[in-house]
């Protein structure tokens, strides 16, 4: 027959054709949106969505039939299609917490629900630019914790930073990580400041994590020192008071 392909030749694709509802197994699903960190939330459906082969229904509207066309394979096309749409519709409504689920369930498709989220959540999220900002200027380390532990909470604000599309570059990184050493600190810190060769953020870590293991190392020396000379007079003072009695004698 003309119409059937040749074997193993790919069959003509509709470019019309609702493209069917495939579960990957190997996508997690977001988690419930509260009404915080809406970029990232927003980032995770989507991708959700995609590997469903529902994310066209975001952006997409119905398609309309128009009149003479309302043969067997246009309507079966059309209900595929709100089919679909209606399973990508409240994927995104069940990805909402309680609460933001009860505001946003009477909206009809998923384009008007995808939109009107964005409306909402990315103008308030213009102002976590300023709240992450703020957050890296007024970071300070101290003594009393792990240097590497605050230097990894330094990095999750730089990048906090660089998603918010204010990218700062790495000798910028490196100052002020650098800067922002505790006073404990303040001999190293004038070293790293006095180096001439510029270090990467990756560099930096590296000769932090050895400085504090020799520090850690050098405390637990002089710990063990400590403890020695302790017992050493401890003894000694036992001695003399044995003594004592027999010299009264």
């Amino acid at each position: 027959m003309s119409g059937t392909p040749a074997a193993g030749a790919t069959p003509p694709v509709n470019p019309n054709a609702p493209v069917p509802n495939i579960m990957a197994n190997h996508a997690e699903r977001p988690g419930k949106f509260s009404g915080l960190n809406f970029k990232r939330w927003q980032q995770k459906m989507l991708f959700y969505l995609t590997t469903l082969n529902l994310a066209r229904f975001l952006t997409e509207t119905a398609p309309i039939i128009g009149e003479g066309q309302a043969d067997a394979q246009s309507v079966n096309a059309m209900d595929a299609w709100k089919h679909s749409e209606f399973l990508c519709c409240n994927y995104v409504l069940n990805g909402l917490t309680d609460a933001l689920y009860n505001v946003y369930c009477k909206v009809t498709t998923a384009k008007e629900l995808w939109e009107s989220l964005e409306r909402k959540y990315k103008t308030e999220d213009a102002g976590t630019k300023k709240h992450v900002v703020a957050k890296f200027l007024e970071y300070k380390m101290v003594d009393s914790k792990s240097v590497m532990s605050q230097v990894q909470d330094l990095q999750v604000i730089i990048h906090d930073n660089n998603a918010e599309g204010m990218d700062l570059n790495e000798s910028f990184q490196v100052a002020s990580m650098v800067e922002k050493l505790p006073p404990g600190w303040i001999d190293f810190k004038n070293y790293l400041k006095h180096k001439r060769k510029e270090m990467s953020v990756e560099e930096l870590v590296v000769c932090l994590r050895i400085e504090e293991d020799n520090r850690m190392s050098l405390k637990k020396g002089s710990e063990v020192e400590s403890s020695k000379v302790h017992m050493v007079e401890a003894g000694q003072t036992s001695k003399s008071k044995s003594k004592g009695p027999h010299k009264g004698k």
